[in-house]
């Protein structure tokens, strides 16, 4: 037994040995302060950024009370660099090898339970940091002026909406985090040990008293096009939704109108908005596109949508030629089921609108795409390039180019006079969504879908393109009982048992122009949670526990 134990204590102070001897891959920062030096390890929690040269003891926060409008930052001490941290798991690895295939390992516990561990993915922050800093300064939650995140944000949306949501209920919570490095080599995981970890006591108070009754709802006032609705609608439901707005229980809420038979029953503005305010929908103007194609189709600019690509471009002149891209059909990018390799929900895609952006051509950078030959045939993906292409095929085609068409045969019609375009390097309007509106003129559009085509007696778009537009011709993936019709969705709102389907368009940060298919009903939600994971959900949770239900009287 001694034996064992002297060959076992052998082996330890050996690999403590080759440890000590194991080289940085890197040079960082140091530890350059006593305060560092104290608490190598350790994740201190602070209620606002504080720059590491003014940081104090007295800084840190020991309890704090976690409201909707809360902001909460965490300092981590380490003793070396990520980078550093990652060569010691994998030593085989460059570098720059380690920054693509590792990095942070995050957890979170609240009341000892491991809730949500998350990899995060290699490149944030950026390599220049992962190779030198030591201490890392960040955000988790940071309330005031939403709408960039930075990585460590992300990371905490994702654990709210991965059961951090569930288990941060009212009252007193015991909030743990470690950080550990990960190399990720194919499917094999390595994760070291412990770089830091922390703790905070929290009093939760995310559910806030609504007192209605200090609650007024906007009184309204004429608009062009909206004569004013008397119908009743649960007044005091609206009152706690604007309440839990003013609260933060929903977050960048800019806009909420609602038009029943018609007419304008409710017009709430949040976050400092007005019914001047120009708000940017973001892909939600796309939709717009199908409705100028449909305009220039009855017009007899186009001949059907089955047209194919090559009866607009030369197609070889392009990169990736082949038959199938000629063959491309406008129905095939009216319902983003064409053959491209392009798919905006996967970052590994060719065709991922985030590689378009920076190029100075975005129509070359569609066509020029590779095809997704390995993809089920006609499968719905998500394509903002190929709505770039409409665009441009809209702009060639109709007579004063893109803009001026719009303006002639959509928007003047409609009364809409204050709007933007964003356009693309070559001075296109920009198709891809953005196109900025007040909330009632996105209502105006909503409205005349609902209208079969028509406002004030004249036939805008035809009634046939509106059929077609709101047809189920894709299902979503990995969406139950949602559809993709020509640049609108579909799906449905369950309330009280009683389901309620819609088309709706739909932009990044939570913005919304639905038009309901069996009630009178338009709805325009405008927000700016842009990139926040939780903007889609929160919306929906508006419209089935207060929306909906205070319309429609279905509680």
């Amino acid at each position: 037994m001694r034996f064992i134990a002297l060959a076992y204590s052998f082996m330890m102070m050996t690999q403590f040995s080759l440890s000590a001897q194991q080289k940085d891959v890197v040079k960082t920062q140091g530890i350059t302060s006593t305060l560092h030096k104290s608490n190598i390890g350790n994740i201190i929690f602070t209620s606002k950024s504080i720059p590491l040269a003014d940081l104090k003891k007295a800084d840190f926060l020991e309890y704090y009370e976690l409201t909707n409008k809360s902001d909460l930052f965490i300092t981590v001490f380490m003793g070396n660099s990520i980078t550093n941290y990652l060569h010691s798991i994998a030593p085989d690895l460059s570098a720059a090898e380690l920054v693509k295939s590792g990095n942070y390992q995050f957890s979170l516990y609240v009341d000892n339970k491991l809730i949500y561990k998350s990899n995060l993915w290699p490149g944030a922050p950026y390599r220049e940091i992962q190779d030198t800093a030591t201490v890392l300064c960040v955000p988790l939650i940071k309330n005031k002026n939403e709408g960039w995140y930075l990585w460590s944000q992300y990371f905490w949306m994702r654990f709210m909406n991965n059961g951090g949501d569930s288990v941060l209920t009212e009252g007193e919570h015991l909030l743990k985090m470690e950080i550990r490095p990960y190399v990720q080599s194919g499917s094999a995981l390595k994760t070291g040990e412990i770089i830091a970890s922390g703790s905070l006591n929290l009093n939760v108070k995310r559910k806030p008293t609504i007192d209605i009754s200090q609650i007024k709802l906007t009184a309204l006032k004429p608009y062009n096009g909206f004569l004013l609705s008397s119908d009743n609608y649960d007044k005091n439901m609206i009152k706690t939704l604007k309440g839990y707005i003013e609260e933060g229980v929903f977050k960048q809420i800019s806009s909420i109108v609602v038009i029943k038979n018609s007419k304008l029953l409710i017009e709430e503005y949040f976050n400092g908005e007005t019914r001047d305010s120009l708000h940017d929908p973001r892909s939600a103007g796309k939709s717009f596109t199908s409705t100028i194609f449909g305009i220039a189709e009855s017009e007899g600019y186009f001949k059907y949508e089955e047209q194919t690509l090559k009866e607009f471009y030369d197609i070889k002149s392009f990169a990736n030629y082949s038959l199938q891209k000629e063959n491309v059909s406008i129905k095939d990018l009216l319902t983003m089921s064409s053959v491209f390799d392009g798919n905006d929900d996967d970052e590994n895609s060719p065709g991922n609108e985030e590689n378009m952006y920076p190029t100075s051509d975005w129509v070359k950078f569609a066509l020029d795409l590779p095809l997704n030959l390995i993809r089920p045939k006609d499968e719905w993906h998500y394509f903002t390039a190929g709505v770039v292409i409409l665009g441009d095929i809209l702009n060639k085609i109709v007579p004063g180019g893109l803009e001026k068409y719009a303006d002639n045969k959509l928007f003047s019609p409609l009364g809409i006079t204050r709007y933007q375009w964003q356009f693309t390097p070559q001075n296109v309007p920009n198709t891809a969504g953005g196109i900025r509106m007040n909330a009632l003129d996105f209502a105006k559009y909503g409205q005349l879908y609902k209208n079969g085509g028509k406002w004030n007696g004249k036939q805008i778009i035809s009634e046939e393109w509106v059929k077609k537009t709101f047809t189920k011709y894709k299902s979503i993936p990995g969406r139950k009982d949602e559809f993709y019709g020509y640049l609108f969705w579909n799906k449905k709102y369950t309330v009280n048992n009683k389901a309620y389907e819609t088309f709706y368009c739909a932009g990044n940060g939570g913005n919304k122009i639905y038009i309901f298919t069996d009630e009178p009903l338009v709805i325009v939600i405008t927000a700016t949670a842009y990139g926040a994971p939780y903007a889609h959900s929160q919306e929906d949770k508006m419209m089935t526990d207060f929306i909906l239900p205070a319309v429609l009287n279905v509680h």
